[in-house]
Parts: structure tokens; sequence; C-alpha cells
């Protein structure tokens, strides 16, 4: 993975001083999961660029249980994107190398840290699971000119179609520390996972690294939900010191800590955690609308807009009164094209039946709510 930053300004060399790396050396660093190299393939007087490369060790990955989730000895530990994209572990390079620039200091040219300069940087590859308008709703607030490039996920077979993945380059008249910042708070929030344990420390890095600008980004929360991956306890802490000094009316606030304790208090139905999940993934990935599909006519099929699928997400078969008729409904669309479907829990209970197996049917659960 590979990380450049680009200054055009004049002497443009002053990027060596501001990010204390020299532009002559080729200089490289041990980090838990193996080695980044910066170097600078440009360093004149009009411009000059320092790169960031990163050399993941997939295996050491593994052995030091920095992989993905899961146990040791699945696939997805050794089949995996972690060495070849921009992810979190681009932004613990970014502190480790660069961390004198990330926190504003330069010995060498102390003026210029918070002075605006014309950079350019450019990330690739970088996941961003949420599509390319996802990285407009995050960068451009903050000032940047964005351009993407998305790319299949393997050229040899273009019928997989489009991956997640883009060369991302942003650009913009800012100082070289707030955008260090930016990048090293946003680029785990575009990949929507870390390969490290989310404790109460990553609230004080995200709330160190987003001063002076998290707090007034228009997608603040959706920002904090995928930094903190979701875990609530640590959002509400977070998204409540940032807004911590924002005014309220007193009448609403009262009824707000009502809302609040009413719903700590009421049981959590397994359906609720459902739908708020699902709730949560639309919003991140920029769904525009959620369309309720029903069918009178009798021949089960719905014909979806052009260009477009239904996603059927699971649990067809539960204990509503009209399950005969939503499987229709589901075969009928999957089979003319118009959608797709993922077989829930339920759904698997019923075809291990048909086939003649046992299965246990159980009984409707209540979840206590945790804090």
């Amino acid at each position: 993975m590979l990380l450049t930053i680009t200054n055009s300004e004049p002497p443009a060399t002053d990027l060596g001083y501001l990010l204390h790396k020299n532009p002559a050396r080729v200089q490289s660093f041990e980090l838990p999961f193996g080695k980044a190299h910066v170097f600078y393939p440009e360093a004149t007087n009009d411009r000059c660029t320092a790169a960031l490369l990163l050399d993941i060790d997939p295996v050491g990955l593994v052995r030091t249980k920095r992989g993905p989730a899961g146990e040791g000895g699945t696939l997805e530990q050794y089949v995996n994107d972690r060495p070849y994209v921009a992810s979190s572990f681009m932004s613990v390079a970014i502190s480790r190398v660069f961390g004198s620039a990330l926190a504003g200091n330069s010995k060498g040219r102390a003026e210029l840290v918070d002075v605006p300069l014309p950079l350019v940087a450019r990330i690739a590859v970088l996941p961003c699971r949420g599509g390319e308008e996802l990285l407009h709703r995050l960068f451009e607030p903050l000032g940047y000119t964005v351009s993407a490039q998305h790319h299949p996920l393997d050229e040899k077979f273009p019928e997989w179609g489009e991956g997640p993945y883009y060369t991302v380059e942003i650009s913009g008249n800012v100082a070289l520390h707030d955008l260090l910042m930016h990048l090293y708070v946003l680029i785990p929030v575009l990949d929507a996972d870390k390969h490290y344990w989310i404790g109460k420390d990553e609230v004080e890095k995200l709330l160190r690294h987003g001063e002076g600008w998290l707090q007034a980004h228009p997608e603040r929360e959706a920002i904090v939900n995928r930094y903190l991956r979701g875990f609530r306890k640590l959002m509400r802490d977070a998204l409540a010191r940032l807004t911590e000094g924002e005014s309220l009316d007193p009448d609403a606030e009262q009824e707000t800590k009502e809302e609040q304790e009413q719903a700590i208090e009421a049981p959590l139905r397994l359906h609720d955690v459902r739908l708020s999940q699902v709730a949560a993934e639309l919003k991140a990935c920029g769904a525009k609308r959620v369309l309720a599909v029903e069918n009178e006519s009798g021949d089960h099929r719905v014909a979806a807009p052009e260009g477009r699928k239904a996603v059927f997400l699971g649990d067809l078969v539960d204990r509503g009164p009209k399950i005969v008729e939503v499987l229709r409904l589901a075969m009928g669309m999957v089979q003319a094209g118009t959608a797709m479907c993922i077989p829930g829990n339920h759904d698997m209970k019923l075809l291990q039946k048909r086939r003649g197996k046992d299965v246990k049917i159980a009984r409707p659960r209540r979840f206590a709510r945790t804090a």
C-alpha cells in the first residue's frame, strides 16, 4: 500500500522539514506488522513528493493475531486484502513514521506548521466500503477536491463486477498536520475495520485527532460509528464529548433524557437489533431509499427499477401469517433476475426440515439491553 504527499509551493522541499524526513535518503522503519519505507520520488524547488510505502507481513498477521477477526485456522486469516490496501495499518504507520508532523511539530520550519500549502495526497489502494459517494461526503466538507478511480475485483474476470477498491487523490490548500490528521482518522473509517482491539483509548485518539474539525463535520455520527466499529458505549461517550458545548432547549433536553432512560430500561428484541444494524449499514453506504415490496396481482413478481435489484436479507420464514406468499414472491423475483436472496437461519431450518432432518423450534426470546 502506498501513500504519497506532494507539495507544489516553492521551495517545495520544505516538505522534508515538515515531515522530519530527508529527501536525499531512503529510510525504513520496523512496525509490529511489517516495515514502512519513506522515500522521495521527486524533490525539486517547484515540486516535492514524499512516499510512504508499507510492506505488510501476511504470515506475521496470523501469528500475532493482528489479521481479520476469527480463529487462526480459518481461511479468512490467510486469504484477505490486508497486506495490499490502505487500512488501519496505514494510520498506525502515519502516527509512528510521521509522528512529529502529525502533532504539528517542526524544528527546521516551525513557521510553516500552520501555513496552508497546496498539497495533494494519493492513496493506492483504498477500500471504501460505502462507495465513491462516501469519499466525497467525508473529504469535501474539509475543503478537499476528490478524485477516485474504481478498480474491478479482477481485471481477468470482469463479470465479477467492481470491488470496493479505489485509487484516491485529494487536493487542497491545507496545513500538513491537518492533512495527516484527516487521513489518520478517515482511512479506517472508509475501510470500516481495524486490526487491533477497540477500547477507551480509541475514543481519546479520535477526539485528539478530530479536534478542530470533527465536531462540525456533517458526517460526524457516521465517522464516530465506523471509527469505533459500532461499539455503542464508546460511540455514546465520543458523541457526548463532541456535542458537549452545543446548546439545547431545556424542555427538549429533558424530553430527550426521559426517552433515553425509557429506551435503556426497555427490553431489546433481536428483530430490533437486526433492523438497527441494517439501517446503520444503509446510511453508511449512502443508500437513497428503501422500498417496501408488495404484489397483489397473484404472479408474485415485482419489476425492479432499471439497473437495480432487490436484496432479501434472510428470515423470510418466521412467525408471520403469510410465509407462503413471501416465499413465492422472493422465489419469483429471484427466478426473474430482479432480486437476490440471502437465506437466514430460519430459512435454513425449513430447508433442513424438508430434507428430513430434525430441527429444534426455538421459543421467542427477549434480550436485555446492556450498557
